[in-house]
C-alpha cells in the first residue's frame, strides 16, 4: 500500500466524512504511542474509548497495543452509569473520549456524561478529547469548544486535554512496537448486562 492509499473511510449516517491515508495512520499512531509513553502507560495499562466509530478510534486502539496496554471502549450513546458499570472494572489509565456523535440526523453533545465518566474512574490521569462537534457541525460553547463550559480543562482528577494538542508535542515520533507474548492480552468487551453488571470478555 502507498503512503497516500487510504487505510480508513469514516461514513456515518449522512455519508462520507474523511478518509485516512496508510502514511497518516501510521504517524497518528506512532505520535499517540509516545504521548501515552510519555503519561506512563505502558504494558498491562488499560486505555479505553468513549467515541463514535471514527478513525481516532481505530488510532487509539493500535497505539495502545503497540505499547502492550489492552483496549477497551463503550458507545458514545450509552451513559455514564452504563460506561462506568464496563470501564470502571478495568481500571483505565487513560480515556479517549469524542465531545459529541451523530445519531438520528442530530449532533448529541457528549461533554456532561463525560464530565461525570471521569469523575467516577479515579484511576485516570489522563481524558483525551476528540472534537467531534466542530467536525460535525454542531454547535461551539463560546468558552472555548470541545474543552470549554463543562470540561474546563479537567475531569475529575484527571487533566483533559485536546485530541491535537496531546499529540502535537510528539509530531515525527518512531513507532513503535512491545514484545509480548501470544496470549497477552489485546482488548476487553463486555456482555449486554442484562442479568447484573456487564462481565469483561478478555481478548488476545
Amino acid at each position: 500500500m502507498a503512503d497516500d492509499d487510504p487505510a480508513l473511510v469514516w461514513y456515518t449516517e449522512r455519508g462520507r466524512e474523511r478518509a485516512v491515508s496508510w502514511g497518516a495512520l501510521r504517524a497518528r499512531v506512532a505520535e499517540l504511542a509516545a504521548a501515552l509513553a510519555a503519561d506512563g502507560v505502558g504494558v498491562g495499562d488499560r486505555v479505553a474509548g468513549y467515541l463514535p466509530n471514527a478513525p481516532e478510534a481505530v488510532v487509539a486502539m493500535l497505539a495502545a497495543a503497540s505499547l502492550g496496554a489492552v483496549w477497551s471502549s463503550c458507545s458514545p450513546d450509552f451513559g455514564a452509569a452504563g460506561v462506568v458499570d464496563r470501564l470502571g472494572q478495568i481500571a483505565p489509565a487513560v480515556l479517549v473520549a469524542g465531545d459529541a456523535y451523530l445519531s438520528g440526523g442530530a449532533v448529541h453533545d457528549m461533554r456532561a456524561k463525560l464530565a461525570d465518566v471521569a469523575a467516577r474512574l479515579p484511576s485516570l490521569r489522563r481524558v483525551v478529547v476528540v472534537p467531534y462537534a466542530r467536525e460535525l457541525g454542531g454547535a461551539e460553547d463560546p468558552s472555548g469548544g470541545a474543552l470549554g463550559g463543562a470540561l474546563d480543562g479537567a475531569l475529575g482528577g484527571a487533566p483533559a486535554t485536546a485530541w491535537d494538542d496531546y499529540l502535537a508535542p510528539h509530531a515525527g515520533a518512531a513507532p513503535r512496537f512491545a514484545r509480548l507474548p501470544f496470549d497477552h492480552p489485546l482488548a476487553v468487551l463486555y456482555s449486554s448486562g442484562t442479568t447484573g453488571l456487564p462481565k469483561g470478555i478478555v481478548h488476545g
